[in-house]
């Protein structure tokens, strides 16, 4: 599977965190990865490590994403590009995998597929401002 298929798959999980019981969420990850016909155990276990990973992750990313942002808290956000976001920033500050304008780039992608009219430019925007505090190489 490519990386931005894997991505997908750990964003729609992630979705699910807003909807669901956390005490929950063990069992949901398990029954997707089930369903995903045709993926590899290695596809399936990245995806469910990367999807823990950021979960460890969200209320340090909350706080970044809430410090950046004005008039846009995370708990006024769409829930995708909240979701989204997510995902892109635990890709830019803690994945050393993934390099921060991919992350970016992949971020925009997946707004266009899940998010509003208006989410690729929004999601794009917050990321350009993270991106611009990261220290340059």
């Amino acid at each position: 599977m490519l990386r931005t298929e894997l991505r997908e798959h750990i964003f729609k999980m992630l979705f699910q965190i807003e909807f669901n019981e956390a005490a929950d969420m063990p069992e949901h990850v398990k029954l997707y990865c089930e369903s995903l016909e045709g993926a590899a155990d290695k596809d399936k276990e990245y995806i469910q490590k990367k999807y823990e990973a950021v979960v460890s992750h969200v209320p340090a990313i909350d706080v970044l994403i809430n410090e950046n942002t004005k008039g846009w808290k995370t708990s006024r956000m769409n829930k995708a590009d909240l979701t989204i976001l997510r995902l892109a920033v635990y890709e830019m500050k803690w994945d050393e995998d993934i390099p921060t304008g991919v992350a970016i780039n992949e971020a925009v992608e997946l707004a266009r597929k899940f998010g509003g009219s208006g989410s690729p430019a929004f999601v794009n925007g917050i990321l350009g401002k993270l991106a611009e505090l990261e220290p340059q190489e």
